[in-house]
């Protein structure tokens, strides 16, 4: 990974270490109150991993579902680039979206990402596919909406990450749920890691 793409990971990682502290000072309340203005990343374990399963799947078309505020699209957009790739993300909040921009065109990765800004739902379902790879990373009760909007848009061997399906508690039963509904998906196999906060791997084989 080169130095423009570690510098900007690295001040990432400077913000989520002062936001963790922040979030365990907040009384719940105000904490959901507050929850836009947190990055909530998906941390370096789990960037580091999807980066890996990118490239060696040689995905090159790779979605992106819930940009938030740029970190882990850092992570996916540099797999893209070394496997000769593009990336879409879709983020519902604008000045989330804008902060991403800064931070890939800081990394050196502008070139290899599409974002988009608005209703999750409406965007993906605009959009033609087909997808090499998947990563469903939103309010976790729109998972199974976005997996029945993604799933007749995956090629072949396209992988699917989910993120959140261990930790916050307090959304484990959408977790849960999206899990079955994902292994009932016919041509889907699956798996739960206990990577970060949690991510179900997913893969699509058609026959």
């Amino acid at each position: 990974m080169d130095q423009a793409v570690a510098a900007v990971l690295e001040d990432y990682g400077v913000r989520a270490a002062a936001e963790e502290k922040l979030m365990q000072a907040l009384p719940p309340e105000e904490l959901a109150r507050r929850a836009d203005e947190l990055l909530l990343p998906i941390g370096p374990a789990t960037g580091s991993l999807l980066n890996l399963l990118i490239k060696q799947a040689q995905a090159r078309s790779l979605l992106e579902v819930g940009t938030s505020y740029g970190y882990s699209t850092i992570w996916l957009a540099e797999a893209a680039r070394q496997t000769g790739g593009q990336l879409v993300t879709l983020e519902l909040r604008a000045p989330k979206s804008e902060h991403a921009r800064s931070q890939l065109e800081r990394a050196g990765l502008a070139g290899q990402v599409q974002l988009h800004v608005g209703d999750a739902l409406k965007l993906l379902d605009a959009l033609p596919g087909p997808f090499d790879f998947v990563l469903i990373d939103l309010w976790k009760d729109l998972y199974i909406e976005v997996f029945e909007r993604v799933y007749p848009k995956l090629a072949a061997g396209a992988i699917v990450v989910a993120d959140n399906m261990i930790q916050p508690e307090g959304v484990r039963h959408l977790a849960r749920a999206y899990r079955q509904h994902v292994r009932a998906a016919r041509d889907m196999t699956s798996v739960l890691l206990p990577v970060g906060s949690g991510i179900e791997v997913s893969r699509f084989q058609a026959h």
